[in-house]
């Protein structure tokens, strides 16, 4: 996770702090390639707080990671997890020119929960970033994922026009699992799913054409991110 431990957001499933964070670390990037060098690393995912005090939201700083990974070790792959950049398309667009082989951008809830789940983000600019890494990349050059946590409120049926939606934008990869409450301050879990149900999610996203589905209670982000990478072409 790069840019600090401190997040100008309080989405109310996440237990990173929220408050004001520090300046950016110029130092950083240099850091992650040799902290990747040192690990041996083939597959990483950079990740990050959301800084929406930033003018770029942070977008030069994945930047300067992706393009120091990908000169000093070219045979390692890159995902970044990114926020949603408060719908900055020149910040979208610095992320996509450092090459990352994945972009992943979580939706995290269905439509109808985002002002419970996440108050300060907007759904349909979500998936308008990711609308907007397949326009940018018509060749399909980047992978698109999302993810999804279930058992926060939503139906079954949100479930599925959540992916439904995320495949209309372009979204290659979708990963789902259970919401586990971090704390008693944040949002409960209103149910624990079936692993029937999600093999079913599975089966459907599948269907809808998704390259690959990651359905599991346990399944987070970067559950299986390399196989991911490989099996569809990152």
């Amino acid at each position: 996770m790069i840019l600090g431990d401190v997040c100008t957001r309080a989405c109310r499933f996440c237990a990173v702090t929220s408050g004001k964070p520090e300046p950016v670390d110029q130092n950083e990037p240099a850091r992650i390639v040799e902290a990747v060098r040192a690990l041996g690393l083939k597959h990483v995912v950079i990740t990050s707080v959301t800084r929406d005090d930033l003018s770029d939201g942070g977008a030069s700083q994945f930047a300067a990671v992706v393009s120091g990974i990908h000169e000093s070790l070219p045979e390692c792959s890159v995902e970044v997890l990114i926020p949603d950049f408060q719908g900055s398309d020149d910040a979208l667009m610095t992320v996509l020119e450092s090459a990352p082989e994945i972009l992943n951008h979580n939706i995290e809830t269905v439509k109808r929960l985002y002002p419970l789940v996440r108050p300060q983000a907007i759904y349909e600019r979500s998936l308008n970033l990711i609308r907007r890494a397949k326009e940018a990349q018509p060749n399909s050059a980047v992978l698109t994922k999302s993810g999804i946590m279930v058992g926060v409120g939503e139906m079954f049926d949100e479930v599925v026009e959540a992916l439904s939606d995320l495949r209309e934008v372009g979204c290659d990869i979708v990963t789902i699992g259970q919401y586990l409450r971090p704390s008693p301050n944040h949002i409960p879990i209103e149910r624990y799913y079936e692993p029937a149900e999600f093999e079913q999610l599975k089966k459907i996203g599948i269907e809808m054409g998704f390259k690959h589905v990651e359905s599991a209670p346990l399944v987070r982000s970067s559950y299986h991110a390399e196989q991911q990478a490989g099996c569809c072409g990152g």
